[in-house]
């Protein structure tokens, strides 16, 4: 199992890797399904490709569940972008959450995150970057219009 990446995030599923592999797939545009191995009909092991970011994948049963102390950044550049990503990865039991995370219906934790934020929280003008702060701060799916009606506020 040959990689370029040194290191692989490896997620541990209880029982649903196939699905996981088939929604993460039907999410992003840039997918590949590079390996999957089945004990009988069920999924035991699996590496996807998602947006040239490799992740394998585990059932390996209620033992373990994800928490939001790590998470997915995924960086948009459109609204339209962080709208249609964070619709298909709340649907069907996912949850949202505060500034632009959520979590799917795995559990999996994701910040849909336009790139203008970090440009604008970086900006010198500390009032500005403040105000685009405060903005997020009232969030869950990030609106590129309200951070730059923020940030355009003296």
């Amino acid at each position: 199992m040959e990689t370029s990446q040194k290191i692989t995030p490896f997620l541990w599923y209880n029982g649903n890797v196939d699905e996981a592999i088939e929604l993460y797939t039907s999410v992003f545009k840039d997918t590949k399904v590079l390996f999957v191995k089945k004990m009988g009909d069920k999924v035991m092991t699996a590496k996807i490709q998602l947006e040239g970011q490799d992740f394998m994948m585990l059932d390996g049963g209620p033992h373990y569940s994800f928490t939001p102390a790590v998470s997915f950044f995924v960086d948009c550049k459109t609204q339209e972008e962080v709208n249609d990503l964070w619709d298909k990865l709340i649907a069907d039991g996912g949850k949202p959450d505060r500034c632009g995370w959520l979590r799917d219906k795995f559990g999996v934790s994701w910040q849909i995150i336009p790139d203008t934020l970090g440009k604008f929280l970086n900006d010198p003008n500390p009032v500005k970057a403040r105000n685009v702060m405060n903005a997020m701060m009232q969030m869950e799916k990030i609106d590129i219009q309200q951070l730059k009606d923020a940030y355009e506020k003296e």
